[in-house]
């Protein structure tokens, strides 16, 4: 090369298109750089699949939380109040004034008891049975906008009951049949308490996507419940749906000051506090462990780089005498491994959204090839696995992967730049 072009080589930019071309071919494989080429390939493909797998578990673990507490808030109140001097005999007051706060969405007098329901196939099975007024179970949207069968126009004069999708399949009923549920407190008789048996009508059957209340939660018109479960006139509790259950904190006082009288206020937090503590926990051990992932095939990058410095300490040294820099040098190799980083991240980043944008279809297809249910409702709670991506936390995956893939090139390429290039051709 002549000396004017080792002038223009010394005197090239930081990341100029000199420095990118050396990069790029050594990007590039070629037939003695099997070796290489393969670490360069399985490098990538372990950060494409890192990210990948790290945007797709916590995307699904945020819709599995993100479903859950739509389903939980959209059949049980954000805040139960409860009696403390005596009982609820004026519930109609207090749930209309509760309802009169601002904030606060409807307000719903409920009586709710444990019993055994059986039907005509199958052993009995244990069940909730909420007591509610007709205006109130159309308020809720969860229930009322999934009818499966049958309707609930006329429900308080109805004498009958709405149940469950998964308890109307496991006890062989349908709209129109009867279920008999026993209560353990039933009437009082010179040979002591014996459990009261009735059979209702069903008339409604619902589906609201969460295996456990499709399964064991049992609507009957209030008045009924109140006769059933002995609290005529009375209620035990009124549940309070708000519109913000992030801000039930806020309500408390206001609900308090408009029952106009003394009660107890609970939320779904504390209700429920066990349950989705150990969903974030579980959450947040899962990124750092996967995590893991990534990092291993950044280190396949080091591993790459070190065996590419190696191997190329000749075409360093030239480079060297040519006029080249160490710093020159330390960027070539510093974009020879980021360029693996990037391009498997980019990768697996679309990657985990295809996979999240069709995680149903894939769950199904998985369940037909190997002829299982994949996440059984039964044991994983919803009918349906949710994904629901995080625009931050995406972004926080993506970040990571870049930054580590990039220290990941550090050591090579700080290698490569202090060899010395008299040393690189005496032993080449």
């Amino acid at each position: 090369m002549s000396e004017t072009a080792g002038r223009k080589l010394a005197g090239a930019g930081p990341f100029s298109v000199f420095e990118r071309m050396v990069a790029w071919r050594y990007l590039r494989s070629r037939r003695k750089d099997t070796v290489i080429s393969v670490i360069s390939l399985i490098s990538f493909v372990g950060i494409m699949l890192g990210v990948a797998t790290l945007i797709i578990v916590m995307a699904v673990m945020n819709g599995f939380r993100a479903e859950l507490l739509n389903r939980i808030l959209g059949v049980n109140g954000h805040l139960i109040v409860e009696p403390i001097d005596r009982v609820f005999d004026d519930y109609a007051g207090v749930a209309g004034r509760i309802e009169g706060v601002e904030g606060v969405r409807y307000a719903i007098p409920l009586v709710q008891g444990q019993v055994l329901a059986t039907g005509r196939v199958g052993a009995g099975t244990g069940a909730l049975v909420r007591g509610v007024r007709e205006q109130d179970i159309e308020k809720m949207t969860l229930v009322a906008e999934n009818i499966r069968q049958g309707t609930l126009e006329g429900f308080d004069q109805s004498e009958g009951v709405a149940i469950g999708k998964r308890m109307a399949d496991s006890l062989g009923l349908a709209v129109g049949d009867g279920i008999q549920l026993v209560a353990p407190e039933g009437d009082v008789t010179p040979f002591g308490v014996t459990p009261r048996q009735k059979i209702y009508p069903v008339v409604a059957i619902f589906e609201v996507g969460m295996s456990e209340y499709d399964g064991s939660i049992i609507y009957m018109p209030l008045s009924e419940a109140q006769l059933y479960f002995n609290s005529e006139g009375v209620v035990q509790s009124i549940e309070v749906f708000v519109d913000d259950p992030d801000a039930v904190d806020a309500l408390r006082g206001p609900v308090e000051v408009a029952s106009q009288r003394q009660i107890f206020v609970t939320d779904w937090r504390q209700r429920n506090q066990t349950f989705f503590s150990a969903l974030q926990v579980e959450r947040n051990v899962m990124f750092m462990i996967l995590t893991l992932i990534v990092l291993v095939a950044a280190l396949n990058i080091i591993s790459g780089l070190i065996m590419l410095v190696k191997d190329k300490g000749r075409d360093i040294a030239i480079l060297r005498t040519m006029g080249a820099t160490s710093g020159s040098v330390m960027r070539i190799f510093m974009m020879t491994g980021a360029a693996i980083g990037v391009t498997g991240t980019i990768a697996g980043v679309l990657l985990g959204v295809v996979v999240c944008l069709n995680v149903e279809s894939i769950r199904q297809f998985f369940s037909w090839l190997s002829g299982t249910t994949l996440f059984n409702p039964e044991l994983y709670f919803l009918s349906q696995l949710p994904a629901k991506m995080d625009a931050s936390e995406t972004i926080s995956v993506v970040l990571m992967a870049m930054v580590l893939s990039f220290l990941a090139t550090l050591f090579p390429a700080w290698r490569a730049a202090r060899l010395d290039p008299v040393e690189a051709l005496r032993y080449e």
